[in-house]
């Protein structure tokens, strides 16, 4: 998540040096240290014993809850999440997370599904968190993005 928000910052925001947020860095990989790696982890845990297996069919059902019922809720917190670690007031960051939650889940389904189906048909369960880590460097430079709009 850090290394999203620096790429949000440098190439698509295109801060200066001077007016590169250091802190802004730092909470974003803070909370992928000690919320989205721990929470994403914990989640392929819980649905590889929910769906068993590694056949085509499985990696579809898998792919469809992740994205049906996880997705959903997971975005809900995060954003919400880094509002308050950003410091908005309860009042701000509900009126940010309405702004921002619909486009997020609709560029969530442009990208996710296709990859959770790689994921869960192709990676082994050890290896599936660094797997989405590598596509999430894309996803959380586009949240970086979003979650820090003007």
């Amino acid at each position: 998540m850090g290394i999203g928000d620096i790429i949000s910052q440098q190439l698509i925001e295109k801060r200066s040096l001077e007016k590169y947020e250091v802190h802004r860095t730092l909470t974003m990989a803070f909370i992928g240290c000690s919320f989205v790696g721990p929470v994403v982890g914990g989640w392929y845990k819980v649905l590889d014993r929910l769906i068993p297996g590694n056949t085509r069919m499985d990696a579809l059902k898998k792919m469809v809850v992740d994205q049906g019922a996880f997705a959903p809720c997971f975005l809900g917190c995060l954003l919400p999440l880094i509002g308050t670690l950003d410091g908005l007031s309860a009042k701000d960051n509900w009126a940010r997370l309405r702004r921002d939650y619909s486009d997020a889940l609709i560029t969530n389904y442009y990208i996710w599904p296709t990859v959770q189906l790689a994921n869960f048909y192709l990676i082994p369960l050890i290896y599936r968190l660094a797997f989405v880590q590598c596509v999430s460097v894309v996803w959380n430079t586009y949240l970086s993005w979003k979650s820090h709009q003007a």
